[in-house]
């Protein structure tokens, strides 16, 4: 699916100079030329239609800076683009209740005499914000960004949207589980404190966190900008929101990609399970990396060395926490530091990974260590309350979508049968979390139609939203296109990995709204890509 931890699938794309602190996740096409819905005649409008005033609400367009220091809004300005804020229901079930705003960014298409339509995008967690990234996707485009508008959209409760906060000590409710019943039972505390907050804080909220609403927001999002139907383009969670939106709303959709697909039968508050074996796999990879750049970093001469070095870091922090800046790293966050460094394949983040893992191994060995950026951006991420909102509202639609095991003692035997052969990320993945702690959600999850047009697009070695889940989405779609980046460990391609292959057939797509007639696989490009669009972590 990212900011960094995203269970949804790891980081979201960004900008190529923005890389900030890593987050797990979860960071979840043909024209889906359904047929658009008759409009009703505009005297009967108001009294068959509940949303009526949403769907007809006028938008104020304005500058998308917020002030002198707004790095994002600076960017959208000079890309041309416009901000502006759509009022929806907080509960839909009640459309003349209280309101909420969901924040849009619109870069409007220059070639009107063939004009394909609107493009929303949204870039996974979930609570990953959007609203920053038509400029960069315009760019991976080419040519095909003049026929659309291009919409970021910040979802209810994320970035700059009507905010759900819980005051969280933490950006991320993902922990490793530590060692033993001692350290499982301080995390069934926090998963508990956590959510305890979170009813305090925002238990108004809370009942209308969830991805339905999300997508009945892109809903009135398209009404309001006056499009029959959308396009649309969705990264790791985002690819599940784009599922439960196409079947909730399948007369509304026109062409659908999904890049790092989310595994609708797998979402959940516990999606992160089943990843470890490709996560293992992109450590290795990595640790390849590490080992040609031992001159660099000092890592290891060999695979193996540099693998027996994160080794060594972990059983030093599972003795006693390391002293790293001002942080103290114990058993508990040092499994979601080297998750968090396993999203992107390519020099760039690779070196920033290395970095902090030679400052780990310092602070293991006793020695003062002053954080390198990326390592410093990771732990105020998960050790300070600086990026609450971002967990708060991540785990309120991953709680509010579905509902987890409640007994601790469910998450204590998985966990058991895990660590026998995966000591470092079998305790992230089966781990306790808030939603154990949760109320049930409202609604029942979506049933996924399983006749929805999609161009798929997943690199084989992601280890976020890992390809069978991908194979398994494209099974259930015979109308489907699966786009396959082979040899790569990569959460997130089109537009962020320098796949000319992968970004021509989205592309061509997108043009003509005609899927590929078969599927494609795509070979790793030569050399290193580039560096990759990232933001914060993810789940």
């Amino acid at each position: 699916m990212t900011r960094s931890v995203s269970p949804a699938g790891g980081r979201h794309p960004r900008r190529p100079a923005s890389r900030g602190a890593t987050a797990v996740a979860l960071s979840l096409a043909g024209a889906l030329a359904l047929g658009a819905a008759p409009p009703a005649p505009a005297a009967a409008r108001p009294a068959a239609d509940p949303l009526a005033r949403y769907h007809h609400q006028h938008l104020h367009w304005r500058s998308c800076r917020l002030g002198p220091d707004d790095a994002t809004g600076k960017e959208l300005d000079q890309a041309g683009a416009r901000c502006a804020d759509v009022t929806v229901p907080l509960d839909y079930t009640r459309p003349q209740g209280r309101t909420i705003t969901v924040a849009i960014s619109r870069i409007r298409g220059t070639d009107t005499a063939h004009r394909a339509g609107a493009l929303l995008l949204n870039s996974g967690g979930p609570g990953g914000q959007t609203i920053g990234d038509p400029p960069w996707v315009r760019t991976a485009m080419k040519d095909v960004a003049a026929r659309y508008d291009v919409v970021g959209v910040d979802p209810r409760f994320v970035g700059r949207s009507t905010p759900l906060d819980c005051r969280w000590p933490t950006g991320s409710m993902v922990r490793g589980a530590g060692t033993g019943r001692a350290g499982f039972d301080r995390m069934v505390s926090l998963a508990a404190d956590l959510a305890g907050r979170c009813r305090t804080h925002a238990g108004d909220l809370l009942p209308y966190a969830t991805t339905r609403n999300t997508a009945r927001d892109m809903d009135v999002v398209r009404a309001a900008l006056g499009e029959r139907r959308i396009s649309y383009l969705g990264y790791s969670y985002g690819t599940y929101l784009g599922q439960v939106y196409a079947t909730m709303f399948p007369r509304r959709v026109d062409r659908v990609v999904l890049d790092g697909v989310a595994d609708p039968a797998r979402y959940g508050p516990r999606l992160l399970r089943g990843s470890e074996e490709a996560n293992r796999h992109a450590l290795r990879g990595w640790a390849d990396w590490a080992a040609a750049h031992h001159t660099a970093y000092g890592l290891g001469r060999t695979r193996g060395a540099v693998l027996a070095t994160v080794e060594k870091v972990r059983a030093a922090a599972a003795r006693t926490p390391l002293r790293v800046g001002h942080h103290r790293v114990d058993d508990h966050v040092l499994p979601i530091v080297v998750f968090n460094g396993l999203s992107q394949d390519n020099d760039e983040a690779y070196g920033d990974f290395a970095q902090g893992v030679r400052d780990l191994r310092r602070a293991a060995e006793g020695r003062t260590v002053t954080p390198s950026p990326w390592l410093a951006s990771a732990l105020r991420f998960l050790l300070t309350g600086h990026d609450s909102a971002y967990g708060s509202a991540q785990t309120s639609i991953l709680c509010g979508d579905v509902a987890a095991p409640r007994d601790p003692e469910t998450y204590w035997r998985d966990l058991r049968r895990a660590e026998a052969a995966d000591r470092l990320f079998a305790p992230v993945t089966n781990d306790i979390n808030p939603c154990a702690f949760w109320d049930p959600p409202r609604e029942r999850p979506t049933t996924i139609r399983d006749d929805l047009p999609a161009l798929l697009v997943n690199a084989t070695g992601d280890p976020r939203t890992v390809y069978r889940g991908a194979e398994a989405v494209h099974r259930r779609w015979p109308g489907s296109r699966l786009v396959t980046l082979r040899g790569a460990d990569q959460h997130a391609v089109y537009g962020v990995f320098g796949s000319a292959c992968v970004d021509t057939t989205v592309n061509a797509y997108l043009a003509t709204g005609r899927l590929p007639a078969r599927d494609v696989t795509c070979a790793r490009p030569a050399g290193s890509p580039p560096g990759a669009r990232v933001s914060r972590p993810a789940t």
